[in-house]
């Protein structure tokens, strides 16, 4: 008995220091996203061009181990694709809310921490828009005669890399890998994955 209250006092003694540590943080800026396509017929694939676009993403930061954190969030991304020709120009942009869950390690580096994260992350667009030739118009999600084909589910990886300062501020770069085809199979056997860069900044509380 004695063994398994020492036991209990010390893991509510471990919680109450991971809660004590716990804290939270926002951040934004700006994303370069484009699409990977594939095609049946061929064993490649070949990259859209780089649109811009914006992310907003409030997260927590629970350490689990020395110098190690998870780190779930709610995030407002930006993504799309850009492609032009001799004679259109098309600009393709989906909005998601996303849910990332990062696991983060911190190396002190002069009077901060660099920071190295990577985890998945699971998606749902909330709105997307077509431009052709500076023409907008909505995508309708679905795989119905009158939709467009557009998946609303994402899912796939996160890779963070940045520097925190001593003060909270944030310095942040990352990548969005993409792992779901965001697109209903066709007869043409095309898929379509998100890609992501982005830079930004952030304060951690």
């Amino acid at each position: 008995m004695k063994r398994k209250l020492l036991t209990i006092a010390a893991a509510l003694c471990f919680i109450a220091g991971v809660k004590a540590q716990t804290s939270y943080g926002i951040k934004a800026g700006v994303n370069f996203p484009k699409l990977s396509v594939t095609q049946k017929e061929t064993s490649g694939s070949i990259s859209s061009g780089a649109s811009t676009n914006f992310y907003v993403t409030g997260f927590v930061d629970a350490p689990i181990a020395s110098n190690l954190s998870i780190q779930p969030g709610l995030s407002l991304q930006g993504k799309g694709s850009k492609s032009k020709d001799e004679v259109d120009e098309v600009k393709g942009n989906i909005m998601y809310l996303e849910l990332p869950v990062n696991f983060v390690y911190y190396v002190p580096a002069g009077s901060g921490n660099v920071f190295l994260g990577a985890g998945p992350y699971a998606a749902y667009a909330l709105s997307a828009k077509n431009k052709i030739n500076g023409v907008s118009t909505d995508v309708k999600f679905g795989n119905g005669p009158d939709d467009d084909g557009v998946k609303r589910f994402d899912a796939g990886l996160n890779f963070l890399l940045g520097y925190k300062l001593s003060n909270g501020f944030l310095l942040n770069g990352g990548y969005g890998l993409g792992l779901t085809n965001i697109m209903y199979d066709n007869i043409l056997g095309v898929k379509q994955k998100n890609r992501v860069f982005s830079v930004g900044v952030g304060y951690q509380f």
